[in-house]
């Protein structure tokens, strides 16, 4: 309730994370990209969604080096880094499958594999086989577990650190 009276975004804030988004992608991804982009701790740490596709399955993010997302050794902050890359599996998929599937970020494993400097990016993919192989899975099994990894990369295109998401994903059940 806060984050809607300080920003004003009560039809942002439910929309694109609440909404079945079949028939109106677009305007579902813009909303979503500029609610992401106005959410405080990502203001805060100077991340900004790029891209969002019109589907859901393509989302692009980057974080400039800024005087408050460095550390101590004048490096991105790691925390900064993870925070990056945490919600998207979770919106993208929240949009594709829709209102009869329940979606929870569930773990996550981060590996840093060398300072970032610079601009950070992310760029996370949802594949048609593998929303595909999601639906089938949550048709049949009381729950489904992907994992995801997304690269976060320097703007040489190093890889900065290494993310695995761990989703948790229900069909839920049809009420008659």
């Amino acid at each position: 309730m806060a984050l809607r009276v300080l920003c004003g975004l009560s039809s942002v804030w439910e929309s694109p994370l609440m909404t079945n988004n079949v028939g109106k992608s677009a305007a579902a991804a813009r909303k979503l990209k500029r609610w992401v982009n106005l959410y405080p701790p990502y203001l805060g740490a100077a991340v900004r969604v790029t891209h969002i596709s019109d589907d859901f399955r393509r989302v692009e993010v980057e974080m400039p080096l800024r005087f408050y997302n460095r550390n101590y050794v004048g490096t991105h902050f790691g925390g900064s880094l993870y925070s990056m890359c945490d919600p998207f599996y979770m919106l993208m998929l929240i949009n594709i499958l829709g209102p009869d599937y329940i979606v929870w970020d569930k773990a996550a494993t981060v590996r840093f594999k060398k300072p970032g400097k610079g601009v950070m990016t992310a760029t996370f993919d949802l594949t048609e086989e593998k929303i595909a192989e999601i639906r089938a899975a949550a048709a049949v099994q009381p729950k489904v577990e992907p994992l995801f990894q997304v690269l976060v990369k320097d703007e040489e295109g190093n890889v900065v650190a290494e993310i695995d998401k761990l989703l948790y994903i229900k069909k839920k059940p049809t009420t008659s």
